[in-house]
């Protein structure tokens, strides 16, 4: 069904489905390309829905005539030789940290050529794979941009990955080279006799002197620093082979939350269709990237969400600065960079929404203006008034300086990974003086799938709409009870396209059970379609389970909503179908913990406070008041919860790199405290 411009489109559906109430499903900004059309449903699937941004003839796998993530590299350097395009803070020689320096498109091209080079005349070809393992980096980049140049897929590894995986994924993928920095080089060569492929170590940064003796006593594999390679390479420069749109442009290995670790193959077209679809759309709503922007790099590279965007940047023409690798100086790098674009995910803005709050709570007449300013301000923009026009007294006087935290410069701010709690949403729309969507995608789709409006508050809890990459529709979960028949249309989302994966390297069974006949990536997550047109994800077609009485219960909305309470640092519900309760771990907030502690006189440091039945009672009965205040049923709220005074993190192996609770692994974790529990409620 073609959408005529300016007059809102209808879904429709089949004739053997209920319809719903006329109009129900209207999507919106028709006079923006933001109308989404829709073809017939079928018996257990609603209508294919896709963006009128996307070509009557089909998604563009195409950007500014470009096929390959290699020529979209080469035509910046032609446009935007002279712009600064990587940049890094350097550390002098007492320690102190300056301001970042930056080298060209020209200068980056010039290495890349170089590294490119060097990789050939070791013996790399078209179409082998190279790791990169180490935090975001120039170099990590560069390796990443040589890769491409010589049609090599490259292979990234977290750089929290433990030794066990980062063997397994080298092995998986036959890689035949490894790019490292020299703080993983010691993670990398515990694996040296296991990694029989590797032919080729090439390590950026200073090594310790023991890794650096182990290298030197590698028998089979050669090994350089960077500069070393980038000095062979120019020495004797090589063209390759150019890739083809077909050609794979990376293997990507998703951190899962079970299991080994599966290889996502994303060929050049998925890539590039990717850029062009995201440019277009930001284009078509007034926020196009250009190559004035600065991007802050911080999420890992070797994730999708910050591979993209790195990706998009360099298209557009824009600068990217890296962090210094410690979350401890991440504010200090922003500052000093003034990003105008920044992406992040919850786990990242439930930080500054909890730092900021608790500053806040801390003076009564400090709280009191934030809250008059948040309702003035928020209420203007529900009105239909833009974030920039919505309370500028209210943005001199408060806003602002919440807005300097992140160098004050940002224009745009997006949220991905996971879904962002409204309150966080709310936070942030107000509080951050700039647009703030919300994106959605998984590795499989090339990251950004859906994105909302910027600047319309209409999306507000929302991944908007698709981009013109990709097409989707609901399928029915009857087990969950969600049908994309009802009002409103609810439904797991399964997603078609350009940019979508080709398969699991090496998986066959995964693969068709991920990818059906139809070609729909299944994604496993629920979404609902909202009046608007945009969609909303609302449900985790794994995180859920039946209570012992039959009840289901979906976790992630429960811990959303248990983390509106500013007690809760980090809260992992569990529960299973022989008991009838749900239970938690919860890491309370340290600071609102202590002040708790100095008034109830219960004394001792955090840990031993986090011991105290009386800590206990008080965070359980902050549980109870936030799951009557937002309305949970009995059996969705918490009945026991140990207090841990350590955060669940990446390198304990219970989150991945995005910061999403790894459930499994926190159960084997948490296992005795949680038997515990529910034997103590049974007492």
């Amino acid at each position: 069904m073609a959408a005529d411009k300016g007059i809102a489109s209808e879904f429709r559906y089949s004739a053997k489905a209920p319809r719903p109430e006329q109009g129900v499903l209207r999507a919106m900004r028709p006079e923006e390309g933001w109308v989404c059309e829709a073809e017939p449903a079928n018996e257990t699937q609603g209508p294919l829905i896709r963006s009128t941004l996307q070509p009557k003839e089909g998604a563009s796998a195409t950007f500014q005539g470009c096929g390959s993530l290699s020529e979209i590299f080469e035509r910046s350097v032609s446009k935007y030789g002279d712009n600064a395009c990587l940049g890094l803070r350097l550390k002098g020689a007492d320690g102190t940290v300056g301001d970042y320096k930056w080298l060209t498109y020209r200068e980056v091209s010039e290495k890349v050529v170089a590294v490119s080079s060097g990789l050939m005349g070791e013996g790399v070809v078209a179409q082998n794979t190279v790791g990169v393992f180490g935090a975001n980096s120039p170099e990590w980049m560069m390796a990443m941009q040589a890769c491409n140049r010589a049609n090599i897929a490259c292979v990234p590894l977290y750089d929290t990955l433990g030794e066990n995986a980062v063997e397994y994924i080298l092995n998986h993928a036959e890689c035949k080279a490894v790019f490292v920095s020299a703080d993983k080089l010691g993670n990398l060569l515990k694996s040296k006799d296991n990694m029989s492929t590797v032919k080729l170590i090439v390590y950026w940064g200073e090594p310790k002197e023991e890794d650096k003796a182990t290298l030197a006593g590698l028998k089979s594999v050669k090994s350089y620093s960077f500069g070393e390679l980038l000095d062979l390479g120019a020495a004797s420069p090589k063209q390759g082979s150019k890739a083809k749109s077909t050609d794979v442009a990376t293997i990507m290995y998703t951190s899962g939350t079970t299991g080994d670790p599966k290889g996502v193959i994303l060929p050049h077209s998925a890539l590039v269709s990717e850029i062009n679809a995201v440019s277009v759309t930001l284009k078509a709503v007034g926020t196009e990237i250009s190559e004035g922007d600065v991007f802050f790099s911080y999420l890992p590279l070797a994730h999708i969400f910050d591979r993209m965007t790195e990706e998009l940047l360099i298209a557009m023409g824009g600068s990217i600065g890296y962090w210094q690798g410690s979350v401890k100086h991440i504010l200090e790098d922003v500052g000093a960079l003034k990003p105008t674009f920044f992406c992040g995910v919850p786990r990242i803005f439930d930080r500054i929404y909890s730092a900021v709050m608790a500053k806040m709570s801390s003076s009564f007449v400090a709280g009191l203006l934030y809250r008059i300013a948040m309702s003035r301000k928020f209420g203007a923009m529900k009105a239909g008034h833009s974030v920039f026009t919505a309370a500028p007294f209210m943005d001199k006087l408060i806003f602002n300086k919440v807005k300097a935290r992140l160098g004050g410069n940002v224009r745009i701010m997006i949220s991905g990974g996971a879904p962002l709690a409204p309150h966080v949403e709310k936070f942030l729309r107000v509080a951050m003086c700039c647009p703030v969507v919300q994106g959605y995608g998984l590795t499989e789709t090339c990251a950004a799938s859906f994105c909302a409006v910027p600047d319309d508050l209409s999306m507000f809890a929302t991944i908007g709409v698709p981009f013109p990459s990709v097409e989707y529709r609901l399928e029915a979960v009857p087990e969950m009870d969600y049908s994309p028949f009802d009002n409103p249309p609810r439904g797991e989302v399964l997603i078609r396209g350009t940019s979508v994966f080709t398969g699991y390297y090496k998986d066959e069974k995964q693969t068709k059970g991920a990818i059906d006949k139809d070609g729909y990536f299944h994604t496993g997550d629920v979404g609902e379609t909202q009046a608007t047109g945009a969609l909303k994800i609302i449900d985790r077609k794994k995180n859920i389970f039946k209570l012992s009485q039959g009840e289901y219960v979906a976790v992630e909305v429960l811990e959303s909503a248990y983390k509106k309470n500013l007690n809760m640092e980090q809260v992992w519900v569990y529960g299973n179908s022989f008991e009838n309760c749900v239970v938690a771990v919860v890491v309370p907030n340290e600071e609102k913990l202590m002040a708790w502690a100095k008034d109830a006189g219960v004394s001792g440091d955090y840990e031993a406070v986090c011991k105290t039945p009386e800590a206990n009672k008080m965070i359980l009965d902050e549980l109870k008041k936030t799951g009557k205040d937002v309305k949970m049923k009995g059996f969705e709220i918490v009945k026991a919860v140990h207090l841990e005074h350590t955060e669940f993190s990446v390198d304990a192996d219970l989150l991945t790199p995005t910061f999403k609770m790894r459930r499994p692994q926190l159960l084997k974790h948490y296992k005795t405290e949680i038997d515990a529990l529910y034997a103590n409620l049974k007492a």
